[in-house]
C-alpha cells in the first residue's frame, strides 16, 4: 500500500505546485492589463517577458519577495498587486521616489520598504531574514565591485535557507574590459563567480532573453539595440 500511496502523493504535490504557479502567472497577466501602467510600460511586455521570467524564478503568490532597485517601478507594478493578498512584497535601494509617488495608492499600499531608501551600500542590511526570493532586474551593472559584494552578501543574509536570488542584466562579452559602449552590460561569468562567493549555489540559467542578433558591441540605449539587448537570466539558491 505504501508503494502505491507514495507516487500518488508525489503526483498530488507536483499538481498543486503547478496549479499555484499557473495562478500566479494569471495574476501577473491581470496586473499587466492594469490602468496604473503606461502604454510605454505595456509595450515592453513582449520583450521583457515577465510571466516567463517570474515562472523561471519560481515565484508564487504566497511568497515574501524583495525587489532591489525598482527604478521606474516596471516590475513593481506587476509584483505588488500579484503578491498583495497572499504574500508580501518589499523594496529596497533607490525607493524614495516611489514612496512619494506610488506606494500610497492601491494596489501598492501594502508594499514595505527595507534597508536603504537611497543607495547606501556600507553595512547594507535588508532587515528581514526569511525572504523566499530576492530579485533584481537590469541593475547589477550599476554597482561597483564593493557595492556588488555588499548587495550579494545582504541578499544572502536576508533569504531563508532554500530561498532564491534571481538576477537579470544586459550581457557583456566575457572578460571584456569596460569601455564607452558596454558600461550598462555585465559579464555573466563574473556575476556567477561573485554571487557564488557570497555563498549562493547556481541553480539554473535561462535563455528567455537571449538575442542572437545582439552583437554585444554597442551601448544598450542605442536605437539598434534598445529593446533588443541580449540579457542573462540567472537563478541562485541559498543552501538549505
Amino acid at each position: 500500500m505504501r508503494k502505491i500511496l507514495l507516487p500518488l502523493l508525489m503526483l498530488s504535490t507536483l499538481s498543486s505546485q503547478a496549479l499555484i504557479a499557473a495562478d500566479f502567472s494569471e495574476s501577473i497577466k491581470q496586473a499587466m492589463k492594469s490602468e496604473s501602467r503606461s502604454d510605454n510600460e505595456k509595450k515592453r511586455d513582449r520583450n521583457r517577458k515577465p510571466v516567463e521570467t517570474l515562472k523561471f524564478f519560481g515565484i508564487t503568490d504566497d511568497m515574501k519577495v524583495l525587489e532591489l532597485v525598482p527604478g521606474g517601478a516596471w516590475y513593481t507594478k506587476l509584483l505588488a498587486p500579484a503578491l498583495r493578498d497572499n504574500g508580501q512584497f518589499y523594496l529596497s535601494l533607490g525607493t524614495k521616489r516611489l514612496k512619494e509617488s506610488l506606494l500610497n495608492k492601491k494596489p501598492f499600499d501594502k508594499v514595505k520598504l527595507v534597508g536603504s531608501e537611497g543607495y547606501e551600500f556600507e553595512n547594507l542590511n535588508f532587515e528581514v531574514n526569511d525572504f523566499d526570493a530576492v530579485l533584481t532586474f537590469r541593475n547589477y551593472h550599476n554597482f561597483d565591485e564593493n557595492e556588488r559584494a555588499s548587495v550579494n552578501n545582504a541578499a544572502f543574509k536576508a533569504l531563508k535557507p532554500g530561498g532564491v536570488y534571481g538576477v537579470v542584466d544586459h550581457t557583456r562579452r566575457h572578460m571584456q574590459k569596460k569601455n564607452d559602449e558596454n558600461g550598462r552590460r555585465f559579464d555573466p561569468v563574473l556575476a556567477i563567480k561573485e554571487i557564488q562567493q557570497a555563498g549562493f549555489i547556481l541553480v539554473d540559467y535561462s535563455d528567455i532573453h537571449y538575442k542572437a542578433d545582439d552583437e554585444l558591441r554597442f551601448e544598450v540605449g542605442r536605437k539598434t539595440v534598445r529593446g533588443n539587448s541580449d540579457r542573462f537570466t540567472l537563478l541562485f539558491k541559498k543552501p538549505e
